[in-house]
């Protein structure tokens, strides 16, 4: 049995939790002295990310993608306080797709890590917008109208595993594929599209429950009434990712979502980039050509306005959600915890006994801006997944 001593997350106190295998054994207040408390890391559900490209120049749509790669990025965002997640694909050749997802099957084969962490994949396109802007950076050769068939060959090489599959309901066959491939337990998201209100809520009414990473992969202007905006914000039966690293989305905007869709409608993501945690530079894979810029950003290569992925991670969005909205650390963690699980129909992690022994400790450190805002900021210290510590 392994013992763990940490505050907790939504209320600050102080725990021991005891957790054999893949269980939570049992969770006892600690008696620690106001200073000790003060000391602590906080523990929480582990962090669960539903949009993960890679990282470290590892994509996982790569033609070359292999096993090693992925144990590699598994055990990066472990060290992130990721302790599940659903890589993702990008637009890319039916070959590349099914080779990624037949490669990320034979990993979770091989290693019990993998296994714990990769609960399910996400295929992001191909079935997107041709259109300059609502692709993002995504390779145009490769877009492609909806195809069940491409689907069925997608689960056969994943063993099963997609669970998640963004489109844009413009998309010739879209309506057709959200109705069949979401009847067979598959979320079906929105994304990367400039389609009427009328398209959006006729891909509602087929079945699509999520829009991805809402205020990215759109165009640059679009019209103020008849827009990919309102009918995902006014429409309750859609749940919206977003991608709170302060650069996707600006912070009115981001209140404004918040407000529309309210806590219990949101789902954090970090959509880090296969070049997350790379150097400044110009860096290629496939067809996908971006830039990491000094501030941080990750763009289509050759502009600055076009975003290509986030370089940030899960607990740091955490935090810029806290700090632009207001929101408390409980409010907000569960947007990259619980409700994933939710969404996703996996298992819920969470602080009592019989839980899934899942759970990130961190620290929230305060610090002052230079207009004297208090903010916070994200420090991993460990993840526990599946009763394993990694440090």
């Amino acid at each position: 049995m392994t013992t763990l001593t940490a505050r907790r997350f939504d209320n600050g106190e102080a725990i021991r939790i005891h957790f054999r295998g893949k269980q939570v054994a049992s969770i006892f207040p600690a008696s620690v002295s106001a200073a000790e408390l003060e000391l602590l890391p906080f523990i929480a559900p582990g962090m669960f990310d539903i949009q993960l490209n890679g990282f470290n120049g590892i994509w996982f749509s790569s033609e070359q993608l292999t096993v090693a790669q992925v144990e590699q990025v598994i055990h990066d965002y472990l060290k992130q306080g990721i302790t599940r997640c659903f890589p993702t694909l990008i637009t890319n050749s039916a070959e590349a797709i099914e080779h990624g997802l037949s490669v990320i099957r034979q990993a979770r084969e091989k290693s019990d890590v993998v296994r714990e962490v990769v609960v399910g994949c996400h295929v992001e396109g191909p079935f997107i917008s041709a259109v300059d802007g609502p692709r993002g950076a995504h390779p145009l050769r490769h877009v492609r109208p909806a195809s069940v068939a491409e689907f069925r060959r997608w689960q056969d090489a994943a063993g099963g595993l997609v669970k998640l599959v963004t489109l844009a309901p413009e998309s010739p066959g879209a309506f057709e594929f959200i109705q069949q491939v979401s009847a067979t337990g598959v979320v079906i998201a929105i994304g990367h599209t400039g389609a009427t209100s009328a398209e959006i809520r006729k891909a509602i009414d087929c079945g699509a429950r999520l829009g991805t990473h809402l205020g990215n992969g759109c165009s640059g202007q679009v019209p103020r009434h008849d827009n990919v905006f309102w009918p995902q914000l006014a429409d309750d039966r859609l749940t919206c990712s977003v991608i709170a690293d302060g650069w996707h989305v600006p912070a009115h905007m981001l209140n404004c979502i918040l407000r529309c869709k309210t806590l219990s409608r949101m789902i954090l993501t970090s959509d880090v980039s296969g070049f997350g945690g790379c150097r400044p530079g110009r860096y290629s894979t496939g067809d996908v050509s971006v830039e990491v810029l000094d501030d941080g950003r990750i763009v289509v290569a050759g502009q600055t306005q076009f975003l290509a992925g986030s370089g940030a991670t899960t607990g740091e969005c955490v935090a810029h959600l806290m700090n632009i909205c207001g929101v408390t650390l409980a409010e907000a963690w569960p947007l990259a915890s619980s409700q994933p699980a939710v969404m996703m129909n996996r298992a819920v992690a969470g602080l009592q006994e019989g839980s899934p022994s899942h759970f990130t400790v961190f620290r929230m450190k305060p610090s002052t801006t230079s207009d004297d805002r208090s903010i916070v900021s994200y420090h991993p210290e460990y993840s526990v997944a599946g009763g394993i510590v990694y440090r």
